[in-house]
C-alpha cells in the first residue's frame, strides 16, 4: 500500500465483526457408543459429564454439552432416530471387530454426523486402522482415563465444522497441526485447547460489557488437524492468511508411504510463503534439532520429560499468545510488555524504533491483535506497508492513531460496563450498576447505535456527529439509596419540595457507585451534566418532558467536582418526588413507587468563554411542523435554534425558527426591523466559578443569562452573529462590520459553513422511520474548534412526539365564525373534545406584561380546584403560556394548568408572540392530547369573541381572570389534517351541526408522519 492511498484514520470504516455469525454448528449432544462396562466406568470412576462440566465452567465456557449412552451399534441408530445427535464417540476395542462395523453402520444411516473413536492400545490400532476401511471415522484418539480428551474432541470437531465461515470470511485465527501419532496428539490437543481458552479468558478483558465478552469467546483461534503431508498442504493452502503458526511432526505419510524428511519439506514449504512464519518441528529423533534450526524453525524432543510445559510455553511465546513483548534487537532484551490494548497502545508511544520496525515488519502487532479476536484493527495493521512511511516516528504516530480510532469505534453503539480500574476517554457510553436505564437514557443508547448502524458519525465533511461522552448510574443505585436511608414514606407524605431536597441531600450516595463515579469524573476536564432518567421518561406514551430535573456541574479539582455531582445526582433523585412529579404521575395514574430513577452523567458539548461555558449552538427539532408557514411542509419538520445552553430553547424564550428543508426563508428575518426585534436578545452559560453551584431545587442555580451586547469580547459571535447596519437599515453577514449584532447563524443557514440543515434533514428522516414515530430530538453543536479538528454536532435526546393521527374530525366547509367563541387556522390536536363546560381567560383590557407571574399564580389558584373535581377546562390568554421568560407570555408550570384541556394562545394589538414549538412545556401538552389553539384575531389569524365570554356571568374574577361556567357542554372540534379548530357558542346545538363537523373521519395517509 502507498503512502498516498493509507487511510484517512477520521473517515476510516472499520468494518464490524458479527461475532454471533461465529461459531455457528456446536456440539449440545454427544452419543457414547461402547460396552455397559466402558460406560459405567466412565461414568463412575471417570465422572465424565461432571468433569465436563467442571472443565467448561472452569473455562467460562457456556451450554456444556449432555451425554448418552447407547451399548450397540444397533441401538446407537434407534437412539438418534429420537435424539438430536452432534458427536458420536465410540470405542475401538482392538479384539472387537465389530467396532468398526458399528461405525460403518452408524455413518451409512447419519452421514452428516460426525465419529470420533477412542482407543487404549494406540500402537497395535495403528496397523489395525491401515487394514480396515476406516472412511466412517472421522477422528482416532488415544484413551488413557483422562477427560480432557472429550473436551478436545468437541472442541475439535466444532473447529472443523466452522472452519471455513470463521477464518477465511470472519478472520479468526488458527493453529495447523500434522501429527499421525495418536498417542501424541492426543497429549498435544488436549493441551493446546488449555492454552487457547486460557488465552481468551485473558482477551475476554477487551469485552466491553458481559454480553461482549461472551462474544469474543467465539473469537478464540482454532486447531486444524492433519495426519499426512498432503492434509498439512491443503489445509495451509486453504487457511495460510489466518494461521498463526505450524506444529509438525517430522516423519509421516506422504504420497501413500512413510516419509523420514515429510516436515522438513512441509517446514520449506511454508518458508517459501513466508520468511517469518512460526514453525515448530516435534520429534522422536533428537537428531533432527539441527536440522529443524537450519530451516529457521524451533524444535521440540518427544520425550522431554517437561514437553507438556514447553509446547505450552512456545505457544505463548510465538503464537502471539500472552502478553506482547516489545523486543530491541539492537539492544537485545524487551522494553515493555502489554497485556491488553491500553498498555499495547501507551508501549508503542516509548519504545525505540527499532523495536518498531522489528514488529511491524514481521506482522507481529496485527497477528498479537487478531489472536485476541480484536479483527477490525488487525485487518487495517495488517494491510500497512511499513517501508513506504517516510521515517520509523510516521509509523508510530499511525500505529498509535490507528488504535485510538478503533477504540474509540469498538465503544459506539456498545452500552459498556463500567469498571473503575479500565475506564478511560474512549469509551464513550457506560453503565454503573445492573439495573434499568431509563427512557432518557436508553434513548440515548438508542442514538448511538443508530448513528453507527448507519454510518453517520463521520458522514459529514469535517464533522463530528456523537452522542456526548456519557456513564448513566443505573437504577440499583436509586433502589439502594432510598431503601438503605427509608426515604419513600418520607417523600410520599411530604410536600414541600425544599424539606425533600435537603433531606435527600443529607444522605450518603452508596460507596461503590461513588467509587465510580469518581472514576468517570478523574477523566473528564469539562463540565458535566446530571440529567434524570426515570423509567417512564421518554416512552412512547408518557413522555416525562422536563418534569424532573437536570444540573450542570462546572470543572473543578476533584473532591470538589466529586462533591457537587454527588449533590447533584441526589437532588435529581429527590426531583422524582417534587410536588410537579407527583401531579405528573397522577395524571397518568401512576404512583411514585413504581417510577424508578435512573441519572445520566454527561460531558457539556461547549467552550470557555471568559467566565462562562456554552456551545455555539442548541436546538430543538421535531419531524412534524404543526406550524407550517410559506412554502413549509408538515412532513418536512421544524427546527428552533439559539446561541448558547439549550434552556432557553426548552423554557420557550426567544429563539431563531427555521425549516431544515428552506433555510434561507427564516420569517423572523424577512426585514431589518423584524430581524432586530425577533431574533435572541440573550442566552445562557454555565458560571465556572465552583461556588455557583448551590444546592436548590432550582436548575437554573448557576447558569448566567448574557446578553448579546456582552459576548461582544468571547469570541463566539462570529459563528452566528450579523450586524444591524443602523444607518443603512440592512442586516450586513458577519461581525466585521460597525453595528448592532444580530442572532441570525446566517454563516450556516445562508452560507452552508456547517451543514446543519443536511444533518436535521437526515437525522429526523432516519429517527423518525427507526422510531416508527414523529420525533423531537435536542442537539448542540461546537464551531469554535482547533484548526484541523472536526467541528462537533452533539446528539443530545430523541423522544417520540405523541399525538395521535390515526383519524380526523372535520370541520364544516360553510362554517360561519359567528358560531364560534374561538376560531383557529393554527390549531395543535385533533378530534373531538368532550365534557368541557368551563372557559377561563385573562382579562384582555386588564393584561399588561409586567403582571404575568402575577396572572400565573392566578391561574394556578384556579387549576387547583379544577384538579380536585377532576374537571377540564379551556383556557385562554395573550402570548406563549408556559414561557421562561415572563415578558413573552404567562410563565406557568405544567402543573398549573395540568387539568386544561384546550389552551389558547391569544395575541393582543400591542402584545403579538410568534406561537410555542419545541419546548419541554409544548412536548407535555401534547402528549396529553390536549388541543392547543394559536389566535392573533388584530390581523385577521382567527378569531375570538370575547365579547360573548363578557357577558356571561362569571364564577369567579378578579383583576386578572374570568372563569364562566356553561350549563351546556361546549362543542370543541379540532381539524388536525388541516390545522384549524373551532370552539362552538352553547346555543350552537350539536346536534344541527354534527352531520357538517364530522363530515368524515378518515384515516391519514402515512407519509411524513410513519
Amino acid at each position: 500500500m502507498k503512502r498516498n492511498i493509507l487511510p484517512n484514520l477520521k473517515t476510516y470504516a472499520f468494518k464490524e465483526v458479527t461475532f454471533d455469525k461465529l461459531m455457528q454448528n456446536r456440539i449440545n449432544k454427544v452419543l457414547i457408543v461402547c460396552s455397559n462396562y466402558d460406560y459405567y466406568m466412565l461414568e463412575e470412576d471417570g465422572r465424565i459429564e461432571e468433569r465436563i462440566f467442571n472443565e467448561y465452567t472452569s473455562l467460562n465456557l457456556r451450554h456444556p454439552p449432555n451425554f448418552i449412552h447407547a451399548n450397540s451399534a444397533k441401538r446407537a441408530i434407534k437412539m438418534m432416530e429420537t435424539h438430536q445427535i452432534d458427536i458420536v464417540i465410540t470405542w475401538l476395542d482392538i479384539g472387537n471387530y465389530k467396532a468398526f462395523e458399528a461405525s460403518k453402520n452408524i455413518k451409512e444411516a447419519f452421514p452428516n454426523v460426525p465419529i470420533a473413536a477412542l482407543s487404549h492400545h494406540s500402537s497395535q490400532l495403528r496397523s489395525k486402522l491401515q487394514k480396515e476401511n476406516t472412511d466412517s471415522i472421522d477422528f482416532v484418539f488415544h484413551w488413557n482415563g483422562n477427560a480432557d480428551i472429550f473436551l478436545a474432541i468437541i472442541k475439535l470437531t466444532e473447529d472443523r465444522m466452522n472452519a471455513e465461515n470463521d477464518i477465511n470470511v470472519v478472520g479468526v485465527k488458527a493453529i495447523l497441526l500434522v501429527e499421525d501419532s495418536l498417542k501424541f496428539y492426543s497429549r498435544y490437543i488436549p493441551i493446546i485447547y488449555k492454552v487457547l481458552l486460557k488465552q481468551t479468558q485473558e482477551f475476554m478483558s477487551e469485552g466491553l460489557n458481559e454480553h461482549r465478552k461472551m462474544l469474543l469467546m467465539r473469537g478464540r483461534p482454532k486447531i486444524l488437524l492433519a495426519t499426512t503431508f498432503e492434509e498439512g498442504i491443503d489445509l495451509f493452502d486453504t487457511f495460510k492468511d489466518n494461521l498463526l503458526g505450524v506444529i509438525s511432526d517430522v516423519n509421516y505419510y506422504k504420497d501413500g508411504v512413510r516419509n523420514k524428511e515429510a516436515g522438513f519439506l512441509l517446514l520449506n514449504y511454508v518458508r517459501n510463503y513466508k520468511r517469518y512464519f512460526p514453525f515448530l518441528i516435534q520429534s522422536s529423533n533428537a537428531d533432527n534439532e539441527s536440522r529443524a534450526l537450519e530451516l529457521k524453525g524451533k524444535f521440540l524432543y518427544k520425550h522431554s520429560e517437561t514437553l507438556g510445559v514447553d509446547i505450552k510455553n512456545y505457544i505463548i511465546k510465538y503464537f502471539a499468545f500472552g502478553d506482547f513483548e516489545f523486543w530491541d534487537p539492537t539492544q537485545m532484551k524487551v522494553l515493555a510488555t502489554a497485556k491488553d490494548l491500553s498498555e499495547f497502545q501507551n508501549a508503542i508511544k516509548h519504545v525505540t524504533e527499532d523495536c518498531l520496525m522489528y514488529h511491524a515488519t514481521r506482522s507481529e502487532f496485527s497477528k498479537w491483535l487478531k489472536s485476541r479476536a480484536l479483527f477490525p484493527l488487525a485487518n487495517l495493521l495488517s494491510v500497512i506497508e511499513y517501508d513506504e512511511f517516510e521515517n520509523n516516528n510516521e509509523i508510530r504516530d499511525f500505529l498509535i492513531n490507528s488504535i485510538k480510532a478503533y477504540r474509540v469505534y469498538r465503544s459506539r453503539g456498545v452500552i459498556v460496563k463500567f469498571n473503575k480500574n479500565r475506564y478511560d476517554g474512549f469509551v464513550g457510553y457506560a453503565r454503573i450498576g445492573e439495573g434499568a436505564l431509563g427512557g432518557k437514557a436508553r434513548g440515548l443508547a438508542f442514538i448511538d447505535s443508530f448513528l453507527k448502524r448507519n454510518n453517520l458519525y463521520n458522514k459529514y465533511e469535517n464533522v463530528s456527529i456523537t452522542i456526548p461522552r456519557t456513564v448513566v448510574i443505573s437504577t440499583d443505585v436509586f433502589d439502594q439509596f432510598i431503601e438503605t436511608h427509608k426515604l419513600i414514606k418520607f417523600a410520599a407524605e411530604c410536600t414541600d419540595d425544599e424539606k425533600i431536597l435537603h433531606e435527600f441531600i443529607s444522605k450518603d450516595l452508596p460507596k461503590w457507585a461513588l467509587e465510580d463515579i469518581r472514576a468517570f469524573l478523574e477523566t473528564t476536564k469539562c463540565p458535566i451534566a446530571v440529567r434524570s432518567s426515570s423509567l417512564l421518561e421518554d416512552s412512547n406514551y408518557q413522555p416525562f418532558a422536563g418534569v424532573f430535573a437536570t444540573y450542570m456541574i462546572p470543572d473543578s479539582e476533584i473532591n470538589k467536582k466529586v462533591e457537587m455531582v454527588s449533590n447533584a445526582i441526589k437532588s435529581v433523585i429527590a426531583s422524582a418526588f417534587f410536588e410537579n412529579s407527583k401531579l405528573y404521575l397522577k395524571a397518568i395514574a401512576h404512583t411514585i413507587e413504581e417510577d424508578k430513577m435512573a441519572v445520566i452523567l454527561q460531558e457539556v458539548t461547549g467552550k470557555q468563554y471568559q467566565d462562562v461555558y456554552y456551545p455555539n449552538i442548541s436546538g430543538v427539532a421535531r419531524s412534524i411542523n404543526f406550524y407550517p408557514i410559506g412554502d413549509e411542509k408538515a412532513n418536512e419538520g421544524i427546527a428552533n435554534i439559539a446561541l448558547g445552553l439549550g434552556e432557553i430553547i426548552v423554557g420557550g424564550g426567544q429563539t431563531l425558527r427555521f425549516s431544515p428543508y428552506y433555510p434561507k426563508k427564516v420569517l423572523q428575518l424577512s426585514s431589518p426591523g423584524s430581524t432586530q426585534r425577533d431574533t435572541q436578545q440573550h442566552f445562557y452559560g454555565l458560571d465556572l466559578n465552583p461556588d455557583s453551584y448551590k444546592i436548590s431545587t432550582c436548575e437554573s442555580i448557576n447558569k448566567k443569562k448574557v446578553s448579546i451586547r456582552q459576548a461582544e469580547n468571547h469570541g463566539s459571535l462570529k459563528f452566528v452573529a450579523s450586524t444591524y447596519d443602523l444607518q443603512n437599515n440592512t442586516i450586513r453577514p458577519g461581525v466585521m462590520h460597525d453595528g448592532v449584532r444580530v442572532i441570525t447563524f446566517d454563516n450556516i443557514l445562508k452560507y452552508n459553513t456547517f451543514p446543519l440543515p443536511e444533518i436535521l434533514q437526515e437525522l429526523l428522516r432516519i429517527g423518525q422511520r427507526e422510531m416508527r414515530s414523529p420525533i423531537e430530538i435536542e442537539f448542540a453543536v461546537k464551531l469554535d474548534v482547533p484548526a484541523g479538528k472536526p467541528k462537533e454536532f452533539s446528539f443530545l435526546q430523541i423522544r417520540p412526539i405523541i399525538e395521535s393521527m390515526e383519524t380526523v374530525s372535520k370541520l364544516p366547509k360553510n362554517l360561519d365564525v359567528s358560531e364560534t367563541i374561538i376560531y383557529s387556522e393554527s390549531a395543535l390536536g385533533n378530534g373531538k373534545y368532550e365534557n368541557i363546560f368551563d372557559v377561563v381567560y385573562v382579562k384582555p383590557e386588564t393584561f399588561s406584561a409586567a403582571n404575568t407571574r402575577d396572572i400565573a399564580n392566578a391561574v394556578e389558584a384556579i387549576n387547583k380546584k379544577f384538579v380536585a373535581n377532576d374537571k377540564p377546562y379551556i383556557l385562554v390568554g395573550p402570548g406563549r403560556w408556559g414561557s421562561s421568560d415572563s415578558w413573552l407570555g404567562i410563565p406557568v408550570l405544567w402543573s398549573q394548568i395540568s387539568a386544561a384541556k384546550i389552551i389558547v394562545e391569544s395575541g393582543l394589538n400591542n402584545f403579538r408572540i410568534d406561537p410555542s414549538q419545541g419546548t419541554h412545556f409544548f412536548q407535555n401538552l401534547t402528549s396529553f392530547k390536549v388541543g392547543y389553539l394559536t389566535i392573533n384575531p388584530f390581523i385577521e389569524d382567527g378569531f375570538f369573541d370575547v365579547d360573548y365570554l363578557n357577558k356571561q356571568e362569571a364564577v369567579f374574577e378578579n383583576k386578572y381572570l374570568r372563569h364562566i361556567s356553561f350549563k351546556k357542554e361546549l362543542t370543541v372540534v379540532i381539524d388536525g389534517e388541516n390545522n384549524k379548530a373551532a370552539i362552538f357558542k352553547e346555543d350552537i346545538l350539536l346536534e344541527n351541526t354534527i352531520s357538517n363537523i364530522e363530515e368524515s373521519i378518515e384515516e391519514l395517509p402515512p407519509e411524513g408522519f410513519m
